[in-house]
């Protein structure tokens, strides 16, 4: 999938991932993919709620070697 920017989040424990992910997200235009890197397993729920809540799309999530890739469609 092609990402307009890549965040690495891996390592940061909640709530930073999601911090960094909304700081993130404000960098790219609307319709444009940010791709999250995370290896905190609150991650998965908290980025799904999060752009859910925010309008924008969780396009998918993968989870590799114990590091979750989300890929986020800016609403």
């Amino acid at each position: 999938m092609n990402a307009a920017k890549v965040l690495d989040a891996t390592g940061l424990a909640c709530p930073m991932p999601i911090v960094k992910t909304k700081k993130a997200i404000n960098d790219i235009d609307s319709g444009e993919i940010l791709e999250v890197h995370a290896t905190d397993q609150g991650a998965k729920s908290d980025l799904t709620a999060w752009a859910s809540s925010g309008g924008h799309e969780l396009v998918e999530d993968t989870e590799e070697d114990g590091v979750l890739k989300f890929w986020i469609k800016k609403g």
